[in-house]
């Protein structure tokens, strides 16, 4: 307790950015600016983001800044619309939903880095067992609503884009460190500089920990992970009549984490929830991720630019991790063990280290897959203007290949006093031998039209993708071809919507529109993509200085598609099927109000979001995937909250800051049901606070403070993979800024 008082002592020490946090909140609904904005953002500030005609958010810098989070389910939880459930407790695989699409590995979103798909395999297999460091990022962008359809293939639920550190204008770096809780670490050093004709940056992150879990034998259940990003950019002279860039970038990531599937019973959970069973021991994530990206940029003139990515993703990834358990020469998956262990009581006692086992007696399934994704996207943006009258025209292209290698086996081990022992080597290859990938066309084109207070845009995208899976067989190690079987689906589709936005006054906008929801099939020939169509009608307003935004939504599916991940308690054969028609409905509420509006020292901002989400399945089916379960009509979805709310308030002054976040986490439920949710069928509601403070010696030095869970609350976020999962515990962090 001592330990816990003296450290929110030092976090009371805080730092601010008052200035820049006030004119972010005093932005009213303006005229629109006929700029140009990069193609590597979505909207790149958030009066772009509150002028949109679809639902958008920006997260700034300075939000960023606020909590430091390492954590993107916490950077997201301040956006309505945003469902998430946890899987590790870092947000190292993060599972999210928008608007109700489901959550499973983010599968269902348009994921980018800078405007570039970042998904292992966007196509064929867009499971993100990848994800960016959120560290890293200068901000971070999601758009629902209508012109999301600019960024597919995903246009149903939303995009989500993350801004990598941009070159600065002038020579400028920084070094942050920290180190708290279950030897968490963190370190980033930035630094680069701008010069006439040329620019650069160099970066460096690490994050680490030994994790907040307890295995039977103090092994690490932590994780290791580094990136590094280089850009380079040369361009012409400010004053060139047709001005040009040409930017390379460089991104290297790796990680080690003792990550595992297998979860907890609720017995177990309830008595010592922080523990994992012996059997998980083993269990290790190692990844590594390389991109190399070319951008060209050229303005023609103030209202003609041209801007054309070439960029090249891959990942390699192996989870080995246990997957199933054999007794008397019968194996079982470790999801049905640890859901039922009083169906399975002997499996239950290797599974814990209870009992000793015989050899072979647990499965480790090496998990190995190589991913690459590449293609070249351009991007033509024109703006011209009339009396009262202003016309954008945006035309979006791109190839795109990508794929998704799996070249698995499985080990054998026994559990003799509690250690694991290799007791048959497999061999590579002899589980999983097989190549999916995808070949696509998309094409998009969104027309800008505003005359006086009326914008409308309509817009149009086309996705031409034809996918593949070679299956070599578990036999050809070698792929000579001899026990081939291949597949190949293809789909051909246009993806139209159209926004609007209503300036009523200068402080009051509504807005809307309708879209067409689309989501690429598996390769199993015939198999039909999974179609929507989506309303969306808000309005954004400030009144005296509350400054909001609360819009209705509804999706209509025709076809929902689930995936067989292993990640949900499935197979892992990443085959998709039919859901059948499902009724998404809710509404998103956002309020901002400074309280210390009109002092010129101080600001007190306080804000509040507030997510309904009802969902219903509109007819019955049955699935093997443990995410789903047995359908019936008029069921809801599992895994989407119904309510959640984020609050937040902060003292700041030029010299400290002092921020303090909750959110309530709704209750939703595990299997599709009607029941009221409870601990036997879902994971129920807990309201989490977070406290995080900074203090500038002067403009070059500050301290930095965190606690996540300031209450220590403990609690549950997930039964997938393999049984329950908690949440981070108390964790208090200490650190230091240099900028320079």
């Amino acid at each position: 307790m001592k330990a816990k008082i003296t450290l929110l002592f030092l976090l009371i020490l805080g730092v601010s950015n008052a200035q820049e946090t006030k004119k972010n909140q005093n932005d009213s609904i303006q005229k629109l600016d006929k700029v140009l904005i990069n193609a590597q953002v979505i909207f790149g500030s958030k009066y772009e983001a509150k002028n949109r005609t679809g639902s958008s958010y920006y997260i700034s810098p300075e939000e960023l800044e606020k909590f430091n989070y390492t954590d993107i389910n916490r950077v997201l939880r301040t956006v309505p619309g945003v469902n998430i459930y946890e899987e590790d407790g870092f947000g190292l695989r993060p599972n999210i939903s928008l608007r109700g699409t489901s959550p499973e590995r983010s599968a269902k979103i348009s994921i980018m880095e800078d405007g570039v798909l970042i998904a292992p395999a966007p196509y064929s297999a867009p499971a993100a067992y990848y994800f960016p460091s959120v560290a890293r990022m200068q901000a971070v962008e999601i758009l629902k609503g209508s012109s999301q359809i600019q960024y597919g293939p995903f246009t149903t639920g939303g995009a989500l884009n993350l801004v990598s550190t941009q070159i600065p204008n002038t020579f400028k770096g920084s070094l942050r460190t920290s180190y708290g809780s279950f030897n968490t670490g963190q370190t980033h050093v930035k630094i680069g500089d701008s010069k006439t004709n040329f620019g650069y940056s160099v970066e460096y992150l690490n994050l680490n920990s030994d994790g907040f879990k307890n295995l039977p034998d103090g092994s690490n259940t932590g994780f290791d992970k580094n990136d590094v990003v280089a850009k380079f950019r040369i361009n012409s002279n400010p004053d060139a009549v047709f001005k040009q860039s040409l930017s390379f970038k460089f991104q290297y990531a790796d990680e080690v984490s003792n990550e595992t599937y297998l979860g907890l019973t609720q017995t177990d959970f309830d008595a010592s929830p922080f523990d994992r069973y012996a059997s998980s021991q083993e269990d290790k994530m190692t990844n590594d991720h390389i991109q190399f990206m070319v951008t060209h940029k050229m303005d023609f003139s103030k209202q003609f630019r041209i801007t054309t990515n070439a960029y090249y993703n891959g990942f390699s990834r192996n989870w080995y991790k246990l997957n199933d358990v054999v007794f008397n020469g019968d194996g079982v998956g470790i999801a049905s063990i640890v859901n039922d262990p009083q169906d399975y009581p002997d499996y239950m006692n290797i599974v814990n280290g209870s009992s000793n086992s015989d050899n072979d007696a647990l499965l480790v399934k090496a998990n190995n897959r190589d991913y690459i994704s590449k293609g070249v996207q351009t991007k033509f943006d024109y703006h011209w203007s009339g009396v009262n009258v202003f016309h954008d025209l945006e035309i979006g292209l791109r190839y795109h290949y990508d794929e998704e290698d799996r070249f698995q086996w499985v080990d054998g081990y026994n559990l003799v006093d509690g250690e694991m022992n290799l007791t048959t080597k497999g061999t590579p290859g002899s589980d999983a031998n097989r190549i999916s990938s995808a070949n696509a066309f998309a094409g998009s084109i969104l027309y800008k039209l505003k005359y006086n207070k009326l914008t409308l845009t309509p817009g149009l995208r086309y996705e031409n993708i034809v996918l593949t899976r070679d299956n070599f067989g578990t036999s050809d190690l070698n792929r000579t071809g001899d026990d081939l079987s291949t597949r190949e689906n293809k789909v051909d589709i246009f993806i139209p919507g159209m926004g609007f936005n209503y300036k009523i006054n200068q402080n009051t906008s509504v807005y809307g529109g309708v879209h067409k929801g689309f989501s690429p099939p598996g390769n199993e020939a015939g198999q039909k993509a999974e179609e929507s169509i989506n309303y969306e009608l808000g309005s954004r307003f400030n009144l005296s200085g509350l400054r909001g935004e609360v819009v209705a939504f509804y999706n209509d599916y025709s076809n929902l598609l689930g995936s067989d991940l292993a990640a949900t308690g499935g197979t892992g054969s990443l085959d998709q099927f039919n859901a059948g028609e499902v009724a998404v409905k809710g509404i998103e509420l956002l309020l901002n109000y400074d309280l210390l509006e009109k002092n010129t020292k101080f600001s007190l901002p306080i804000t509040f979001g507030y997510t309904f989400t009802d969902t219903e399945f509109l007819n019955s089916f049955g699935s093997d995937d443990s995410l789903w379960g047995e359908v019936t009509k008029g069921d809801e979805l599992p895994y989407i909250a119904k309510h959640q709310f984020n609050t937040s308030i902060s003292l700041e002054h030029s010299k400290f800051e002092l921020n303090l976040n909750g959110r309530l986490n709704g209750a939703f439920r595990t299997l599709a049901g009607t029941e009221t949710i409870t601990d036997d069928n879902g994971v129920t509601s807990n309201f989490i606070i977070d406290f995080s403070g900074k203090y500038h010696f002067n403009k070059n030095l500050s301290i930095t403070g965190n606690i996540i869970n300031l209450l220590d609350e403990t609690y549950a976020v997930s039964r997938v993979p393999a049984g329950l999962r908690p949440g981070h515990p108390f964790g208090a962090y200490a650190g230091l800024e240099f900028r320079f």
